[in-house]
């Protein structure tokens, strides 16, 4: 049975992750960071469900902690790795704080940095891996306010692009999902229905588990020939 990590794995994108990994027949190891409470509690359903989960707690801004941790895993290599971890603090830039684009930056772009370099020697020596990073249309297509953000993401492009070269002999790819709006608490509470059918040419935002389907999908064996790639799914809108 390969294992698979997810970052941010309790969140509603990352647990819908988790339900297809588990799904697809993968140990899905659910990492969590304030939220340790949501991931046991995922990891117990998906093992009620008749998957296999386990949690994994760390902060990924902080890159020894993070490499502590994953010494905790035991000797089953990571396979499959979704870094789905994010942050969101928006604000245009005038008045963003040096705090502001730090943490935003810090959990996208360093913590792919920290979740995935120890991982790689032990996954390239099984000579089979998947790595995908949970990019944004933001990082397309910039927006207001999310200069930050916009940043860390585009900046997990830059390093999919330049990862997938690195690992592409040992039978690893690296691919960036770049989701547009899709329906969750969060984006409940700032975009009503008419203001989605406005801004997305299919009328209605996106779901977790048709992200989850496209990460599905290149995470299994069926994508062994797309690497360094980034894949929108925002309903037409770029």
């Amino acid at each position: 049975m390969k294992r698979a990590l997810v970052t941010g794995g309790a969140s509603p994108l990352g647990a819908a992750i988790c339900r297809r990994l588990a799904a697809d027949g993968l140990h899905v190891t659910i990492h969590a960071n304030s939220n340790a409470a949501a991931a046991e509690a995922l990891a117990a359903a998906l093992c009620a469900e008749g998957g296999s989960a386990d949690t994994l707690c760390c902060d990924l801004t902080d890159i020894p902690a993070t490499a502590r941790a994953l010494d905790t895993l035991g000797d089953s290599p990571v396979q499959v790795l979704v870094h789905n971890a994010g942050a969101h603090d928006d604000v245009p830039m005038a008045g963003m704080s040096e705090h502001q684009w730090r943490h935003v930056i810090d959990v996208s772009l360093t913590g792919f940095f920290a979740i995935t370099q120890p991982l790689l020697l032990p996954m390239m020596a099984t000579r089979w891996g998947r790595i995908i990073a949970l990019s944004s249309l933001s990082a397309v297509l910039g927006n207001r306010g999310q200069v930050n953000y916009a940043a860390a993401k585009a900046g997990l492009i830059g390093a999919v692009k330049s990862l997938a070269r690195e690992v592409a002999s040992r039978g690893i790819t690296v691919n960036a999902v770049a989701p547009g709006v899709i329906a969750s608490p969060a984006v409940d509470a700032v975009l009503d229905q008419a203001a989605i059918a406005a801004m997305v040419p299919m009328k209605r935002a996106g779901r977790a588990d048709e992200v989850a389907d496209l990460v599905g999908f290149l995470a299994s064996e069926r994508s062994s020939y797309i690497s360094g790639q980034t894949i929108s799914i925002n309903g037409g809108m770029a």
